[in-house]
């Protein structure tokens, strides 16, 4: 365990020097993690700095030359910049196009478009232990200050916490970040998991979330739409799930996406997941698929062995069309991403529905056109969903799909899509909203929700026999008995005339196409 509280994944010998000063006894580390010192056998005590450390992004190198003193590289400029301070450099991160520096008495953020004219503020903590980038601000973690997220103006937004929290055990395994949602594994329980509104620093539920199992690293999508904002996470059996974390019911929407997964990371401009799974390198192309279709999600990925990448990688950053692992001996290594996810994703992004069909007949890849129909479903794009279905052999599907074409009243058609996706209380919402009742009810009759449908019925007193005549019917197939108190009354009460009923029902849907 560092001294920053951040968990050691990967050990190699960072550098090794003999100094004459007799066999070293003991060392401790400062707080902000910077220095060393040692007590030696002859009495002496040597003091050492971290130095030599190496960020990346993209086409950008930052190198800790000494501890005052960062060096710039643009590999593809070929252009080279020094950064001096006044205090020693504590911790750094580069990321959307900023690169953000603690050092023990000051925060200095700069543009990668301009390294001269640095924002600074004074920090009041000491003890800077992590620095969380995102696309619209970043979060700084002290051990002793707290957490304070900020913006790259150097305006400070919020200071989220919890009850309870302590800060020293926070690290950047455990803490999430995006531009909207901040996510942070209770330092006392970690089956618990507190999410944050980063724009205001509240809480965004009245407790935390709990798992069943303790949860060992977290990550949230960076891309799309802040109600539908994702939490990836890893449990301590070494399974991964996907969360729709800021749902007005966010444990339904709680899904595992798979097992044997010891780590992940989010594109940084798309919604797909890169993990390391059962010794292969996975890529889901589109995993809110499981929302939708869960038999699209096998489908929307693509995976390669891991055997090049030695035992126990830890995959550092997924930019662009690469990924970036770092092995075991802390080297690090760069594999290839498919082009074209992230091309379907932003045609789809902007609504050009033909160019993503155009795109997909080109490529001719069944987990590109299989993400094509996930992100066309849950658009409720029913054309562009039947020619994807159809290019991957889904023919029930696209029975389905046509059908709900043909379907005229606009609230039915987008209730008929939400029940496609199985989201069955949206799309009884949906109905009910429209004042689509009987449609509301002959839906929970499909689904043999007996006492939601005659609770519908005699809510709005309509249609009642029809429920009564349909329970009737299913007994009868099944030769069963009723058996329910509520249908023993009503039956009873109501006498059940199925011509009376075709004709309710002729009428209802006659009303239901002048809508």
């Amino acid at each position: 365990m560092c001294t920053d509280g951040s968990i050691i994944k990967i050990r190699w010998c960072y550098s090794l020097d003999k100094p004459n000063s007799g066999s070293i006894y003991s060392l401790d580390w400062s707080r902000d993690s910077t220095l060393v010192a040692g007590g030696c056998g002859n009495g002496h005590v040597i003091f050492a700095g971290v130095v030599n450390q190496t960020i990346e992004w993209k086409h950008l190198v930052i190198t800790l030359q000494e501890e005052k003193v960062l060096l710039v590289e643009d590999v593809v400029n070929n252009t080279k910049d020094q950064l001096e301070f006044r205090d020693r450099v504590v911790k750094m991160s580069l990321g959307w196009d900023h690169l953000v520096v603690t050092t023990s008495s000051q925060c200095l953020i700069y543009s990668t478009n301009n390294w001269n004219t640095p924002l600074i503020f004074d920090l009041k903590g000491l003890t800077t232990s992590a620095i969380l980038l995102a696309k619209k601000l970043f979060l700084i973690v002290d051990s002793v200050q707290g957490l304070s997220v900020y913006s790259y103006e150097g305006r400070l937004i919020s200071s989220p916490k919890y009850s309870g929290i302590r800060t020293d055990s926070l690290n950047v395994n455990n803490i999430a970040l995006s531009s909207d949602t901040l996510v942070l594994v209770d330092s006392r329980d970690s089956r618990a998991y507190h999410v944050f509104d980063v724009n205001t620093g509240r809480e965004l539920t009245d407790k935390p979330l709990y798992h069943s199992q303790e949860v060992i690293s977290v990550a949230l999508d960076q891309h799309g739409n802040t109600n539908e904002r994702c939490l990836g996470f890893v449990d301590k059996n070494n399974d991964l799930f996907l969360i729709q974390i800021r749902h007005s019911s966010p444990i339904s929407k709680l899904k595992k996406l798979g097992g044997m997964v010891t780590t992940l990371k989010w594109h940084d401009t798309t919604n797909m997941l890169s993990a390391l799974q059962d010794g292969r390198f996975t890529v889901w192309y589109y995993p809110r698929a499981v929302y939708i279709d869960t038999e699209l999600l096998p489908q929307s990925k693509v995976f390669k062995e891991a055997g090049e990448f030695g035992k126990n990688p830890q995959i550092v950053s997924f930019l662009g069309h690469h990924c970036t692992l770092r092995r075991s001996d802390g080297s690090l290594v760069s594999t290839a991403v498919s082009p074209y996810p992230t091309i379907l994703q932003n045609y789809v992004a902007k609504t050009s529905w033909d160019d993503a069909v155009r795109l997909c007949r080109f490529v001719k890849d069944a987990a590109l056109w299989a993400s094509l129909a996930a992100m066309a479903t849950a658009a409720k794009e029913l054309n562009t969903a039947e020619i994807a279905y159809a290019a991957i052999n889904e023919t029930e599907k696209v029975e389905y799909i046509s059908y709900i074409k043909e379907i005229s009243n606009k609230a039915a058609r987008s209730a008929e899509m939400s029940l496609f996706c199985k989201q069955t209380t949206e799309a009884e919402g949906t109905l009910l909203q429209a004042g689509l009742v009987y449609r509301a009810i002959r839906l929970n009759i499909d689904l043999f929700r007996w006492t939601r449908a005659l609770e519908l019925a005699v809510k709005h007193k309509t249609h009642v026999d029809t429920v009564l005549a349909y329970r009737q019917k299913y007994l009868q197939d099944f030769a069963l008995e009723e058996s329910d108190n509520s249908f023993v009354q009503y039956s009873k009460e109501i006498q059940v005339d199925w011509t009376t009923i075709q004709n309710k029902i002729s009428m209802e849907l006659e009303n239901e196409r002048g809508k």
